[in-house]
């Protein structure tokens, strides 16, 4: 403001205002404050006199209760026969002297960045986190570990063991990498804070293998959607038992569940395609192969089709976890698939063997 005082001479005020970006409004208000005007008493009847508020402002403020709240002041002076005020009106006279403020030293979250990941093919990002199953007793949880593709929502890997540990999430991711032969930089794994989301095992993990790391921000639910929508769908099936009645038990119906989820189950946001169709990239070929018959239906009964030509629903464009405002996730109408490397599925006779001696070897 002083500086655009100086200039006001030289150069007029609106051009000094202009050129240094200050509102004239602004400018006028700092050359004219306004006086400040001291605030009367009130002169209901009901209200305190100026001298009763400045004696209850005294008192709060003395060095025998400059360090109580009002209500404990109020409270004692009751309990000494003595009443000023009652503590909404200690509070108002305080704040009207701008002396209340939050005295203790409270810890504050830092702000945390809001991930935006984008999966354009299969192979680009995967989520991952872990689930209790109940066990055969009371207080006895299995604890399922799942590596979803969030493109194509296909599960890469699973692991269901008795305990939660960051030794195990490190030997399952590094096995899932290797299998689907992963290159440097170009994978980001998402996954919430838990305690093996967070350790250094899997954190130098991730780092050796050039894999992108991405967290959940704390105390957010959605920010790990695909995972949870999965864990949803297993615990939402008719054949999911309320116990399981032992590991064995809960590995065979996720080895059975995992099938088909992967190689049957018609998901909604992937254009009604199985996982396995778009990851391996055969989701065009079977959109075809639909419009071809709805093309024939229509040839047929065209007055069937009132607004349009039937077409099958469209395949993912785009796939984000959290996108940036403005950004439009988009579906297209015929898609090249998956375009990540072949590898076996997971859930294959060999990957079986291979994961079940990892439990038992671990668990």
């Amino acid at each position: 403001m002083k500086v655009t005082k100086d200039l006001a001479p030289s150069v007029g005020t609106v051009a000094a205002c202009t050129a240094l970006g200050i509102p004239r409004p602004s400018f006028y208000r700092w050359l004219r404050p306004r006086p400040r005007v001291e605030k009367r008493c009130s002169s209901s009847p009901r209200a305190l006199s100026c001298e009763e508020r400045e004696t209850v402002v005294d008192v709060l403020n003395s060095e025998r209760f400059v360090d109580l709240a009002p209500a404990a002041v109020y409270s004692i002076l009751l309990d000494e026969g003595m009443y000023l005020c009652s503590i909404r009106t200690m509070y108002r006279l305080l704040t009207e002297r701008r002396e209340v403020r939050e005295r203790r030293n409270q810890l504050q979250h830092p702000v945390y960045t809001k991930p935006e990941l984008l999966a354009t093919g299969p192979n680009e990002v995967w989520s991952w986190d872990i689930t209790k199953l109940l066990g055969p007793r009371k207080w006895t949880y299995y604890y399922l570990y799942v590596i979803l593709d969030i493109y194509s929502r296909y599960v890469v890997g699973w692991l269901l063991a008795e305990r939660e540990s960051a030794d195990l999430a490190k030997r399952l991711i590094r096995e899932t990498v290797k299998k689907y032969d992963v290159d440097e930089n170009q994978l980001t794994l998402h996954s919430d804070r838990g305690p093996s989301m967070g350790s250094k095992l899997v954190a130098q993990l991730l780092a050796d293998l050039g894999v992108t790391k991405s967290h959940s921000r704390p105390h957010v639910s959605n920010d790990n959607p695909f995972s949870e929508a999965q864990f949803k769908t297993m615990k939402y099936r008719p054949e999911f038992p309320q116990r399981f009645g032992s590991l064995e038990d809960g590995r065979g119906f996720c080895l059975n569940f995992t099938r088909w989820y992967n190689e049957e189950h018609r998901h909604s946001a992937i254009g009604l395609m199985t996982p396995a169709s778009v990851h391996y990239g055969k989701a065009a070929e079977i959109r075809d192969s639909r419009q071809e018959v709805l093309s024939e239906a229509y040839h047929h009964h065209p007055e069937r089709f009132v607004l349009k030509k039937p077409e099958p629903p469209a395949l993912p464009d785009a796939v984000w976890i959290n996108p940036p405002e403005g950004a439009t996730v988009g579906c297209q109408g015929e898609s090249e698939g998956g375009g990540g490397k072949s590898a076996p599925s997971v859930q294959s006779e060999e990957c079986d063997t291979k994961f079940d001696g990892l439990m038992s070897q671990s668990c």
